[in-house]
C-alpha cells in the first residue's frame, strides 16, 4: 500500500505523464487544449477524467446547485444523446441525479473501465487507451453541440 504522499505523487505524475501524451492532439477546432483540464464554457458542466485503485471513468458531469436546473440540462443532453454515441462510437450510462465524490448531487453522463489502478504503472497503457480516444470523441462532439447549451450559462 501506499502513503498518502506516495499515492498523490502517482495520480499526478500519472496525469502530467496523460497530459503531455495528448497535448500535441489539436481540439476539434484546431486549437490547443488543456485536455486534463477541459473546459465546456458552461457554468457547472465538466468533463471529468478519474482513476483510482480500482477503475477508471470519464463522465459529462452537470454540478449545477439547483437539482431542477440540474435536469433541465441533463434533459439537454438527452436531446444530443444519437449525436453524442455516434461521436462516442458506443453506449454511456446516464444518471440522473446521483451523490458526487465531493458528496454533492451530480447527474452524470460516462463509462467505466474496471480492474485497472493508476498505482500499476503497468496499468497506464490501459488508462490513456481508455481516456485519449474518449475525450477526443467529447471534443468532437461539443464543438458542434455546445451552442444548444448556452442558454444554461
Amino acid at each position: 500500500m501506499y502513503s498518502k504522499d506516495q499515492a498523490s505523487q502517482l495520480r499526478q505524475t500519472f496525469w502530467t505523464t496523460f497530459g503531455q501524451y495528448i497535448a500535441p492532439q489539436p481540439s476539434a477546432e484546431g486549437l490547443k487544449i488543456n485536455w486534463v483540464n477541459y473546459k465546456t464554457g458552461i457554468k457547472h458542466v465538466f468533463f471529468k477524467m478519474q482513476a483510482d485503485g480500482r477503475s477508471a471513468d470519464i463522465a459529462i458531469e452537470i454540478a449545477h446547485p439547483d437539482t431542477g436546473m440540474q435536469e433541465l440540462v441533463f434533459e439537454q443532453f438527452k436531446a444530443y444523446r444519437k449525436l453524442l454515441e455516434l461521436q462516442l462510437g458506443e453506449a454511456w450510462s446516464w444518471e440522473l441525479h446521483v451523490t458526487g465524490e465531493n458528496g454533492k448531487t451530480v447527474s452524470r453522463i460516462c463509462q467505466k473501465i474496471e480492474g485497472v489502478s493508476i498505482f500499476r504503472k503497468e496499468d497506464w497503457p490501459a488508462l490513456i487507451s481508455f481516456f485519449k480516444p474518449r475525450i477526443i470523441a467529447l471534443d468532437e462532439f461539443w464543438s458542434d453541440a455546445k451552442y444548444g447549451f448556452e442558454l444554461f450559462n
